[in-house]
């Protein structure tokens, strides 16, 4: 239970602390006095936007605390988080002068996440200006899910619908690079082809461009080696001839004198390479033909290339060579993607069966507890005043899984007889709004195992004997909970364990809004002042202490 609220500079608040207790909590005070300022700091431990225009004193940070009796049940939590857990766990947020927040547990910083999944499970703050809860799916869904013990089995199947859903997104969003990559495959293919075709990796381009200038030039070529090697080979006046001649004349010099040895070995290694070089060039002539064909091949070869080198605006082999190897790995990729698609389809489909599992058990629990809403609700609503009000929950089968299985829900009603049933939200009144969501609020706190509810205003709108009804109905809840209510009842206000007033005065110039709690005879005089106004009478004293009873 919440058993302390401490708020320092928030708004009209320069420094409030009250204790609380068990049972049922009863605030009251009058229009303005601040109520609502104190519910907006509870907010903020609820996990709510931190807006530093709250900040009453702008040079200081503003401090919300609250203080929770636990029990063992919430161990598990504060293992899992690596908090340590305390019997008197402290919840605290913090908003800086600069804006910022911060948030506590027990003195540990943690996130707002952290910070909500805790606090959704300790307090549950319900406005009269928030029944249009009740239309929502999502609130109907927890009151039969509450009355169904369906708590672990939603848990399970929502934890596995948000595995479907990231995977139907991861879906969508491998198909759209499949379908972007396939608008370029086939040009992309076309290109790949062009590139393979030419056989890249056996291609020596300065070989090639040597072969073209030969072949280009063949005649003129094998012309100049014809001259060149008929000048060597003449018989009397070839320069071999007299080559040879010189070479032996110089050997007889040698011969007598030593220092022509060196001339003579000289001239003789000359000869040795001159005789290779004009073999070479005889070969060289020999192995060049003209030849069209040939020509033709390496022509086209050469301007296929050149083609491309302009295309892919590359200047060498080695270039166009990786723009081959990446255009394959783009249609490998295309491959890949389409693997990766029919893992995520099988995926899908085995998360489809399990949501429908689950989805099946949560439907036939849901149809077992409807009866038993039907009659819990129309028991408290005829206590309420709404004698003839009937309700109902209309349970169809959906299209498509959605957060709470595969089926829709709709909680109806009618207030009067003799008319037919219709959706709560085109057939209830302003007047009977906060009946029906108080006589929810019991349905749900009798399974929900919330340790503090707050309700604020949700008696609005009602008096007599109906708010008679509604007080002895909050303490009924307060049984199994502890129950806070603002309330400007005084019915209400008789039923309270304990009772409290926010108050406004004036502290230093400066409006200032606390709380403050009540003995048992400042409760009767502020039940006795609910009844009568300004001015307690005698009568409304008696009728106070007569409520209280």
């Amino acid at each position: 239970m919440l058993s302390r609220i401490y708020i320092k500079n928030f708004a009209l608040i320069d420094t409030l602390e009250v204790s609380l207790h068990n049972g049922l909590q009863v605030i009251t005070g009058e229009t303005g006095a601040g109520k609502s300022i104190i519910l907006g700091a509870l907010r903020l431990i609820l996990g709510e936007r931190a807006d530093v225009k709250s900040i009453s004193k702008a040079q200081e940070k503003s401090i919300v605390e609250t203080e929770f009796s636990l029990n063992n049940q919430f161990k598990k939590f504060f293992i899992e988080n690596d908090l340590d857990y305390e019997h008197q766990t402290i919840i605290r947020r913090e908003i800086l002068p600069s804006g910022k927040s911060r948030a506590f547990i027990n003195d540990v910083p943690v996130t707002l996440d952290i910070l909500k999944e805790l606090s959704s499970r300790l307090i549950d703050i319900h406005s009269q200006f928030e029944t249009s809860n009740l239309f929502t799916s999502e609130y109907q869904f927890k009151i039969i899910d509450g009355l169904s013990e369906n708590r672990q089995a939603i848990h399970d199947y929502q934890n596995e619908f948000s595995d479907f859903q990231s995977l139907k997104i991861q879906l969508k969003k491998l198909q759209a690079q499949l379908s972007d990559a396939n608008k370029e495959s086939d040009y992309k293919a076309f290109l790949l082809n062009e590139l393979e075709e030419l056989n890249l990796d056996d291609v020596d381009f300065d070989d090639l461009q040597n072969q073209l200038s030969i072949q280009e030039n063949a005649g003129m070529i094998s012309d100049n080696l014809a001259q060149v090697l008929s000048r060597f080979h003449q018989e009397e006046v070839g320069i071999f001839s007299f080559f040879n001649e010189a070479k032996n004349k110089l050997g007889k010099i040698a011969e007598v004198s030593q220092s022509f040895a060196e001339l003579h070995e000289r001239l003789e290694t000359s000869y040795v390479e001159l005789k290779d070089i004009i073999s070479e060039l005889e070969n060289e002539a020999e192995r060049i033909e003209i030849n069209p064909e040939n020509l033709a091949l390496l022509t086209e070869l050469n301007n296929r290339i050149n083609a491309l080198f302009l295309k892919h605006t590359v200047g060498n082999i080695t270039e166009l060579r990786e723009v081959r190897d990446q255009l394959a790995g783009d249609q490998k990729g295309a491959s890949e993607l389409e693997a990766q698609i029919i893992e995520v389809e099988e995926g899908i489909s085995k998360k489809e069966k399990l949501l429908q599992a689950i989805s099946d058990k949560l439907s036939k629990n849901r149809k077992k507890s409807i009866p038993v809403f039907i009659k819990k609700a129309e028991a408290l609503l005829k206590k309420l005043g709404l004698e003839k009000a009937r309700v109902d929950i209309e349970m169809k089968e959906a299209a498509e899984f959605n957060m709470f299985g595969k089926e829709t829900i709709q909680l109806l009603f009618q207030a009067n007889s003799g008319f037919p049933l219709k959706p709560i939200q085109t057939a209830i009144s302003g007047g009977e709004r906060s009946r029906v969501m108080l006589a929810v609020k019991k349905i749900i706190a009798e399974s929900d195992e919330l340790p503090t509810l707050i309700l604020d205003e949700i008696d609005t709108g009602v008096s007599g004997k109906v708010a008679e009804e509604i007080g002895n109905l909050m303490r009924e809840m307060s049984a199994d909970m502890q129950l806070i209510v603002i309330s400007h009842l005084a019915q209400v206000a008789a039923k309270g364990n304990n009772n409290y007033k926010v108050v406004k005065q004036d502290v230093a110039g400066r409006t200032q809004s606390t709380i403050i709690p009540l003995s048992e005879k400042e409760k009767l005089n502020e039940i006795a002042q609910l009844l009568s106004g300004s001015k307690i009478t005698e009568a409304a004293l008696a009728q106070a202490k007569e409520l209280m009873l």
